[in-house]
């Protein structure tokens, strides 16, 4: 259904394509709501002193930036801007505007539950669907899909409420609430008390509120009473103007209060007399005011934003595929031609429901009592909501135990499907999205194609970043066919990279598998790397299709870091879109592959592209393979660029760091191994009898080993088993 979300002294750019003067604010926006193209009503208003009335200007507008989150929106005293959405709900209220909105603004500690949308319309919906208690507010956060619910607003607690200041989330109220259902107690109207003169806050309300309704009546109980019983909006003030004198109004009812300008008490200072004035007093001003109730506060509904392991569970890095009831989950994923299957397996039975994150009507399954069960997330059309980007689909999905709040028990899930077109492979991978209770599956097929990976400063894999960020854009082997196992079985573990200030882990948990002492020498070499934005048609290559990069400033060539290539650049994006994918063709060699050699104004450089070109011979080196297009392999990796300058938007930013326990307490012994300076310097350690690792230096000094020691009983033929706990990289 159509709704309108309503912004007070805020105006946003946009393509104005009609004007029309002296409507009514509800004129206005009724013309919008009835014209197709119209996206959003801009509607300003002066008093006339010599009438007295209010002369105001309608402007529609068919293109807007108010849907844009990054988009900053200039204060603009006495207008209000409309902007029309289409929400589903069948609670949207025939009131001109269903929400209020305040950009980049949020209140702390006042939710009763977070869910999970995809888009704002949703999440507003969400509210307007609330049945389990009132929903008075809304906040999303459109960098994490975070929708937060809650019974409170501005004005229910009783007292001053301080928004605080976050680039990438929007407040809402619900407008479409009732009067009686204002407050969570008794709903009083009283003359505010916000250290301005009384007759100064009525002269400024007189002269920059718009009237919504005039009336005639006999005192200022009856012009209380028409506020309070007020349906066609939620009335906020009123002003009593005395008794009536003839067919003059006398009270006048407004949906404003103080606390719905943006500046708050202080925009009552700037309050001026009007031009004509003949220094009686305008009338007596009353505001809405929320006493505190009596009684028991709502039970406060699973939040779950604060996401740390909980200790009281005792659950290690692998136990985070089970959830606090004692439940395991195993999540594979299959890419089909028309869809992408999500398979799930449990330890017991199983209820609750399975849905795509933002469809959750059209795309779910309920699961009575089962321990297998299956979600297929159609690729095209709305019902799913699976995006595609080159070639690349991606969905995320839940798994919820409550019908319908997501608890701590829940789990969330990023699939992606990589289809790569020339060669008819199909690579599939899962990814956490941005918060700590989401599980990071990872498969190994037979053959692992190269990978992409983005670290910051810190060697931590991002996904989110700000533009100007120093970054490590990694091409890598996947671990899984590092080594040589004399069993023919591909090793697989799972590892976590994370830093502070003092040191960088990277850590190994529970794996027992076989190992001989050849680790094969092989390379990789790439071209043909391209930048692209996320929904748009605009690339821009990076290396070339010699392998070589097109603009060091921005992007510098590739050099080896052990068997990977990397390139240290700055973040960038496009100007029309925050995600940035990159893609390579990459190609293994047999052996280290030899760089090319490229031209860059006076300079020749050496880049990891391809093999070096050969003026004395055409024909290829040794080490490398057929440059055949249909033996390349094909990789991607997406990564969100923010603009926001902010210092204080490093929450968006922060990597989340996981709770580990300890394994096998008292078997451990420490060997120190001094490695200069180098930061690129690789440690090749060899790990009791039959074990070696590769690993590179992430820090700058020197690098601590701890593992179980591997008694020569546990050989079997050349072969040993060990659980390695931790290496610590230690940056002094």
């Amino acid at each position: 259904r159509t709704a309108f979300e309503k912004l007070t002294e805020l105006d946003y750019k946009g393509t104005t394509y009609y004007t029309v003067k002296n409507l009514t604010l509800y004129e206005c926006q009724g013309w919008c709501r009835e014209e197709p193209e119209c996206q959003a009503a801009s509607f300003s208003f002066v008093l006339n002193p010599l009438t007295p009335i209010q002369e105001t200007v309608c402007q529609l507008q068919n293109e807007t930036t108010a849907n844009n989150p990054a988009a900053a929106p200039q204060r603009s005293v006495n207008l209000y801007y409309m902007v029309k959405m289409q929400i589903r709900s069948d609670n949207v209220c025939l009131r001109p505007w269903s929400f209020e909105r305040v950009p980049n603004k949020m209140i702390r500690g006042l939710d009763n539950a977070l869910i999970y949308t995809s888009t704002k319309e949703a999440c507003l919906a969400a509210c307007l669907n609330e049945h389990r208690f009132t929903c008075r507010s809304v906040e999303y956060n459109y960098v994490t899909l975070q929708c937060h619910l809650s019974d409170s607003d501005r004005r229910t607690t009783g007292q001053y409420v301080q928004f605080v200041e976050a680039q990438g989330v929007d407040y809402f109220e619900n407008l479409c609430i009732k009067g009686n259902q204002a407050c969570k107690g008794n709903r009083v109207f009283q003359v505010p008390r916000i250290g301005v003169a009384d007759d100064k806050v009525a002269q400024y309300a007189s002269l920059h509120y718009y009237n919504d309704k005039e009336l005639q009546v006999t005192s200022e109980s009856a012009c209380r009473l028409a506020c309070e019983i007020e349906n066609e909006f939620l009335c906020r003030s009123f002003i009593f103007k005395g008794p009536p004198v003839g067919t003059a109004y006398n009270c006048e009812l407004f949906h404003l209060d103080h606390k719905t300008l943006p500046d708050g008490p202080s925009t009552y200072l700037n309050a001026e007399r009007p031009l004509i004035d003949d220094g009686q007093k305008i009338g007596n001003y009353y505001e809405n005011y929320c006493e505190k109730s009596t009684t028991p506060p709502h039970e406060q509904l699973p939040v779950v934003f604060e996401s740390t392991d909980d200790p009281s569970l005792n659950l290690t890095r692998t136990d985070l595929n089970c959830d606090k009831t004692g439940t395991c989950y195993d999540v594979s994923v299959h890419c089909k031609d028309t869809k992408i299957a999500v398979q799930v397996r449990t330890n017991k039975p199983f209820n609750g429901r399975i849905y795509a994150l933002g469809r959750s009507e059209t795309c779910n399954i309920d699961v009575l009592n089962s321990d297998q069960f299956r979600l297929d997330l159609t690729m095209a059309g709305q019902d799913c909501n699976t995006q595609s980007v080159t070639g690349v689909f991606s969905n995320t999905v839940v798994l919820q135990h409550h019908s319908v709040v997501m608890t701590k028990a829940d789990k969330i899930y990023k699939v992606k499907c990589t289809y790569d077109m020339s060669s008819k492979n199909i690579t599939f991978g899962m990814m956490p999205i941005r918060d700590p209770e989401m599980i990071s599956i990872t498969s190994a097929p037979e053959a692992p194609p190269p990978r992409i990976r983005i670290l910051d400063s810190r060697a931590r894999e991002v996904e989110t970043v700000r533009i100007g960020d120093k970054l490590t854009f990694r091409i890598e082997i996947p671990e899984d066919i590092k080594f040589d196992c004399r069993l023919s079985t591909i090793p697989t573990y799972t590892h976590n990279s994370v830093c502070d200030s003092r040191f960088c882990h990277l850590r190994f948990y529970n794996f027992s598998t076989c190992f001989s002492d050849n680790v094969a020498p092989y390379g990789i070499f790439a071209r043909s790397c391209v930048a692209m934005a996320k929904d748009s048609k605009s690339t821009f290559q990076i290396i070339d299709d010699e392998g070589c990069p097109v603009d060091p400033t921005i992007f510098p060539g590739f050099s080896p870091e052990g068997n990977a290539l990397q390139s240290v650049y700055e973040a960038f994006r496009f100007t029309e879109s925050y995600g940035v994918i990159f893609q390579c063709n990459v190609k293994y060699c047999l052996g280290p592959c030899e760089p090319a050699v490229c031209e860059w104004g006076r300079d020749s450089v050496e880049s990891w592209g391809r093999r070096r070109r050969s003026v004395s011979s055409a024909q290829p080196s040794n080490n490398d393979t057929s440059e055949n297009s249909e033996d390349m392999t094909q990789i991607s990796q997406e990564i969100l660029v923010l603009d926001f300058g902010d210092e204080k938007q490093s929450q968006f930013l922060k990597s989340n760091e996981p709770q580990y326990t300890d394994f096998n307490k008292g078997r451990n012994r420490q060997d120190y191994h001094h490695c200069g300076t180098m930061s690129d310097q690789n440690v090749r350690t060899r790990i009791g009898h039959h074990m070696y690792a590769t690993h590179t230096n992430l820090c700058e000094h020197s690098v601590l080993l701890l593992y179980e020691e591997m008694d020569d009983s546990e050989e079997n033929d050349g072969i040993g088993n060990m659980s390695i706990k931790e290496i610590a990289y230690s940056c002094q």
